[in-house]
């Protein structure tokens, strides 16, 4: 008896019918790394002059600025609200590039007129005017580990180290052929960079060398829009084209990987980091991040070797520029427009933030009373608490909506069922219907025993829905069943008879699409199979 009751409980159990072919969607469903960057919060910065040719974040991540060159001024802004803080304008022509010293308290920019100057980010006093390129300097970077010393390039293919306190120049380093547009400096020693120039090369130097002659050269084939070092210090990434190339100085000068994704010029490169899972534990992930004159940023993941995001902006992008402390990104375009981007933080983020501010360390939750039996609120207690990471939830089974024909499909009222389907909207239910009695080998027997009212229902259903790829297999057999079983009752109405003739009027439209369909593939497959061979 046992037994039979666990039968007939298994037996009762009953699911909504689902058809079995679903449409898949066009638009495939995000990845975790495309959520993370979707998340930054976009914020435009209108109504500047012209190009942002340069955007430079300041690496003291507790100053929140970043710095936008633009026209014949740089302007620099807050990466939390992206409003205007200040602008320096001690320029005679436009501005080329901006970077920031080590420790953030200044900033060096350089113009078309080949000068470089050095102002203080609070007061914005020019305090070194270097002048000794004789034309456009393109470039001006901090070291990393090096407050003394700059370094500088233009189209007069000279690479200059500067001394910063003595404003001059310690080297006049010679090699390229052509423009020097672009440079990095190591993150690991203070003595090295690399430059980057419209002779297709990219040249190491040392400062050390007493021969003032690069220590490695690498050739990315296309004129060098930009340059950088990767956060090891033994690679380095170049811009040209429409392709960014990494390479492994530590192998000398071997390339690793191509990236070709951009459909034109790549204009941009820097490194952005992303909290990501490895070994179950959540550690920094680098990324490079290139923005190009397609409109297109590309998010690279360089450790797997493939793009992980893609973001479309309205204008071409000249220059991208991440903050230290992974909260905000700014990309510049020619038009005058900064695209800023904000993450939002969560809670546990903002009350640590907002103790350090104070000087007071991370701001912690008062501690609740203990609970005591002789409380009220010792009975209630845990009513409204959330569940914690560790706790093991228990959940409880959702009830199961049963549709009407549902119910009557659980009571083996198979016709009705069916015409409780085709009554509603839904033909992806009408199909699910049709599976079910087909499993239970009812859908014959329920056709027989349809009225002619029933059975318009259901011409009309198999004239809109037949001819539709995914549900032809079942539809279209079973039309011509019903064609075969209710032959009489069709020639006994005229309104059956309309059914079948726009029925067959929709089969001919399908089948000529087809035939046109075949003769299209015939004219394209060889010319696919000529472009597959170059």
């Amino acid at each position: 008896m046992a037994d039979q009751h666990q039968q007939n409980t298994t037996l009762s159990k009953i699911f909504p019918v689902k058809p079995k072919l679903k449409p898949k969607s066009r638009t495939p469903s995000k990845s975790p790394e495309s959520k993370y960057w979707s998340s930054f919060k976009s914020h435009e910065i209108q109504n500047l002059i012209s190009s942002i040719p340069s955007i430079s974040f300041s690496p003291v991540s507790s100053s929140h600025l970043f710095a936008a060159a633009n026209s014949t001024s740089l302007t620099l802004f807050s990466s939390q609200s992206f409003s205007p803080t200040s602008s320096i304008s001690s320029f005679s022509d436009v501005v080329t590039c901006c970077s920031f010293r080590s420790d953030g308290s200044l900033i060096a920019a350089c113009d078309l007129s080949g000068l470089v100057q050095v102002f203080d980010v609070k007061t914005r006093t020019p305090l070194r005017r270097l002048r000794s390129h004789t034309r456009p300097a393109r470039f001006v970077k901090y070291p990393a580990l090096d407050k003394l010393h700059l370094v500088s390039g233009g189209d007069d293919t000279v690479v200059k180290y500067w001394d910063v306190a003595g404003e001059s120049v310690v080297l006049d380093l010679l090699g390229h052929k052509d423009y020097v547009r672009c440079g990095d400096c190591s993150p690991v020693n203070a003595e090295m960079f690399v430059t980057g120039s419209y002779d297709h090369t990219v040249k190491l130097w040392d400062v050390r060398v007493e021969s003032k002659k690069s220590v490695m050269e690498v050739n990315h084939g296309k004129p060098i829009e930009d340059v950088m070092f990767l956060p090891s210090g033994g690679m380095i990434a170049t811009a040209g084209g429409n392709t960014v190339k990494i390479w492994d100085l530590i192998g000398g000068g071997k390339m690793v990987y191509s990236l070709e994704s951009h459909n034109k010029t790549v204009t941009s490169i820097c490194v952005g980091k992303i909290m990501g899972q490895e070994n179950g534990e959540e550690t920094m992930q680098n990324r490079i991040m290139s923005v190009g004159l397609d409109g297109y940023m590309k998010v690279f993941d360089y450790a797997k070797m493939k793009v992980t995001h893609s973001m479309r902006f309205p204008a071409p992008l000249m220059s991208i520029g991440f903050s230290q402390d992974c909260m905000a990104r700014a990309i510049g375009t020619s038009n005058g427009i900064i695209f800023g981007g904000k993450r939002k933080m969560k809670e546990k983020e903002e009350k640590t933030e907002l103790g350090d501010f104070l000087g007071l360390g991370s701001v912690e939750e008062p501690q609740r009373r203990i609970l005591k039996p002789t409380y009220f609120r010792y009975f209630h207690r845990s009513q409204g608490e959330k569940p914690n990471e560790g706790d093991y939830l228990i959940m409880r089974s959702k009830k199961v909506k049963l549709a009407e024909h549902d119910k009557l499909l659980k009571k083996f009222r198979h016709k009705e069922a069916l015409v409780s389907a085709l009554t509603g909207k839904n033909p992806e239910n009408v199909v699910a219907v049709m599976e079910e009695l087909v499993a239970r080998r009812k859908l014959l027997k329920c056709v027989s025993n349809l009225d002619k009212e029933e059975l318009g229902l259901l011409l009309g259903f198999l004239h809109k829905y037949s001819t539709m790829p995914r549900h032809s297999g079942l539809l279209m057999g079973l039309t011509r069943k019903v064609i075969e079983m209710r032959a009489d009752d069709i020639r006994g109405s005229d309104a059956l008879k309309d059914h079948i003739r726009n029925l067959k009027r929709s089969v001919e439209e399908e089948i000529r699409i087809q035939q046109s369909l075949q003769e299209i593939q015939g004219i394209i497959s060889p010319l696919l199979r000529i472009a597959g061979r170059r």
